[in-house]
């Protein structure tokens, strides 16, 4: 091996490295789920979803649902200024045009898990289901992140 063909070799294995281990996408239809997670959060409280969401196709779509076993309710939420103060509030759906990336992220649209019936715990994968008007239902997994994490670096 030249030490060109190493110093290429190396270098692809370094690029390959430099990618986050968790990161993982799903495909349902036309939309991609790009990287779903949530961050650790103990039994009987709160939980939220979070995750890129790719219209590849032609037609609009949008997220109408999501359900998870571990939570007692699940509501699609968006966090809005109003005035100095952040205010939460669910809404029906979550609009993603044909060619468009919404990201559903702390302090934006996100994915309310409420009443958590199990603790999800730094390093476990939590079930999720997600149902859009056109592409359908699909099960995705939310990588459990620190508790403080704030989803930087995950694409």
């Amino acid at each position: 091996m030249t030490s060109m063909t190493r110093r290429g070799a190396l270098g692809a294995a370094l690029a390959l490295a430099a990618r986050p281990a968790a990161a993982h996408d799903y495909a349902a239809g036309d939309m991609a789920i790009l990287h779903p997670w949530t961050r650790a959060a103990g039994a009987n409280g709160n939980g939220a979803g979070f995750l890129g969401l790719r219209n590849g196709g032609a037609q609009p779509d949008r997220l109408i649902s999501a359900a998870t076993p571990i939570a007692r309710a699940v509501e699609l939420h968006s966090m809005e200024r109003d005035g100095d103060v952040m205010r939460m509030r669910p809404v029906r759906d979550i609009q993603v045009a044909p060619g468009q990336t919404v990201e559903l992220r702390p302090g934006g649209f996100h994915i309310m898990l409420i009443g958590l019936t199990a603790p999800m715990q730094q390093g476990a994968r939590v079930p999720l289901t997600l149902r859009f008007e056109r592409a359908g239902e699909v099960q995705v997994e939310l990588a459990v992140e620190a508790a403080g994490a704030r989803g930087t670096g995950h694409h």
